[in-house]
């Protein structure tokens, strides 16, 4: 079923849990990010954002989650994420996107203000909700470049920005960068719980692939209630279909490999889902 509203997104945050937002790029990573919350019993976001439609399309790729994640039983949630662009948020939520992500990072903090708030009252017109983002996260959505932390977020201007815009939630930078990295970034957590207290939305973690356990937890009792995780799906897909690839090749066995890449992404989504649901607290979940 469809995840719509913010319930899910406020009830983690009141409970020190987190919802995943995973990237999906096509069929397979879209089937296992929905088969992982089948698995666990949680929510989870399937993001399909601007990014990815570079690969896919647009329409072909925000169809393709939107039907599974209806079709599905549990609850999933379709995202647009980093989105630059009004008109592309429209037509996801003509769709039947469940949120979106306005992108203003990289302009004037004015700017920024006006396109956000834009974005917030055509999500929230349409019953969807709506994150946004100060500092820009650095390092690239797609590939790992071992990027270093960009500009932080500051606490007083969250609060402005929030108050001014509406957002329902919010992309912290904290020293969190997209991508793996040689070393895993080192977070300021202090900050974390400075935005939070200065914005009293539930914030959200980018660049989640790579930072430990311990970390991730942290984060979560500090106001973080959605964390975004790609690189670390793109790695376990692509390692399974490599590994399945020599024996695939003789007899040309395409269904093979993909369905290898697919149980991947269900394996990695499944554990990093019950990590941010904190799943060994609250028993009766499906391992």
């Amino acid at each position: 079923m469809l995840l719509t509203g913010t319930g899910a997104l406020l009830a983690a945050a009141a409970d020190r849990r987190a919802v995943p937002g995973f990237v999906a790029y096509n069929l397979e990573t879209a089937q296992g990010i929905v088969a992982a919350a089948e698995t666990s019993g949680l929510p989870v976001i399937v993001q399909a954002g601007s990014s990815a439609f570079r690969h896919a399309g647009m329409l072909p790729l925000a169809q393709l989650a939107l039907g599974l994640a209806r079709a599905s039983d549990a609850q999933v949630g379709v995202h647009l994420d980093h989105s630059r662009s009004l008109e592309e948020i429209a037509a996801c939520l003509d769709l039947g996107y469940s949120s979106v992500m306005v992108d203003g990072s990289h302009l004037a903090y004015e700017e920024n203000v006006a396109l956000t708030r834009s974005a917030v009252e055509r999500a929230h017109d349409a019953g969807a909700w709506a994150e946004g983002e100060l500092a820009g996260i650095a390092g690239d959505e797609d590939v790992s470049t071992d990027a270093a932390p960009a500009a932080m977020t500051d606490p007083g201007q969250a609060a402005d920005f929030v108050s001014r815009t509406g957002v329902d939630a919010l992309a912290v930078a904290i020293g969190n960068v997209h991508g793996f990295t040689a070393r895993p970034p080192r977070l300021d957590l202090g900050r974390c719980a400075a935005v939070r207290d200065a914005t009293g939305v539930p914030l959200v973690l980018h660049g989640a692939s790579g930072l430990g356990d311990e970390v991730l937890l942290a984060c979560l009792d500090l106001g973080v209630a959605k964390v975004n995780v790609n690189a670390e799906l793109r790695r376990a897909f692509l390692e399974a279909v490599g590994a399945a690839l020599p024996a695939a090749m003789p007899l040309s066995d395409l269904v093979g490999p993909l369905t290898a890449g697919r149980e991947a992404v269900a394996a990695a989504a499944v554990r990093t889902t019950r990590l941010l649901g904190r799943a060994e607290r609250r028993g009766g979940l499906v391992t």
